[in-house]
């Protein structure tokens, strides 16, 4: 009876959430294009679908990915051994990555752009070469600012003086990559932090935080999103460095 009470409340959310989409939609559609709704029967069973998925989606990180997450820093930080920690926190931002359906999308999308504009040969083992090449470019990087992170945490290092070190970085490697890839870069810091990773890269900085004494969750176990969302465009320019 709770599980159905939970996920009841979970659907209201999840249309109020999508509400505002909604209308906007339908004020353009209707008021300023004034033009009737294409397919309005498939866009309301795409939008109920939808809703039903985001529903799934929440319980599913309520129930499953944000307790093991959680659960899985507390065992780490009580075995205390730093190098499987850290082992861990690599394998997590490295598999969640390489699995996000944003980051494959794109770097699909970029490789299409590239053999378009004669970057890269118009055929398909070039084409799944250079995307390959991109996820695993982007994975690597997430994994590595996972790492950072976490000895951030052990460490107690204050967050700002790396982010700003890490975006220094970028505006530098910016004046010297190719064109071509600089967006692609800065995009891929964006498609990193979607469904998959943000879940249990967010459990396991809090889980960690609060598991470690001296350390405050809210203030030291946030943050492993940014430098998930930073380091993916410093490693993607020098892809593009090696690549072009």
């Amino acid at each position: 009876m709770k599980q159905l009470q939970a996920f009841w409340s979970s659907l209201l959310d999840s249309a109020r959430d999508l509400a505002p989409i909604i209308i906007v939609v339908a004020f353009f559609q209707l008021v300023v294009l004034q033009q009737p709704i294409p397919n309005l029967g498939e866009l309301i069973k795409g939008t109920i679908f939808v809703v039903l998925g985001l529903s799934l989606f929440v319980r599913g990180l309520e129930m499953g990915l944000f307790p093991i997450g959680e659960s899985m820093a507390y065992a780490f930080s009580r075995k205390g051994s730093v190098t499987w920690l850290l082992t861990f926190a690599f394998a997590l931002g490295f598999g969640t990555t390489i699995a996000e359906p944003a980051l494959i999308a794109v770097a699909g999308e970029a490789a299409e752009v590239a053999a378009t504009g004669g970057m890269i040969e118009d055929n398909k083992e070039s084409k799944e070469s250079y995307a390959s090449g991109l996820r695993l470019t982007v994975a690597l990087s997430v994994g590595l600012a996972i790492v950072i992170g976490v000895i951030r945490i052990l460490k107690g290092w204050p967050i700002h003086y790396l982010i700003i070190t890490g975006y220094l970085g970028i505006v530098i490697m910016t004046i010297f990559a190719p064109p071509q890839i600089i967006g692609v870069a800065y995009d891929s810091g964006g498609v990193t932090t979607s469904t998959i990773t943000v879940p249990l890269v967010t459990a396991l900085g809090v889980g960690l935080a609060s598991s470690i004494k001296g350390r405050n969750p809210m203030i030291d176990g946030f943050g492993l999103i940014a430098f998930a969302s930073l380091t993916p465009m410093i490693f993607v320019m020098a892809y593009g460095m090696i690549v072009h």
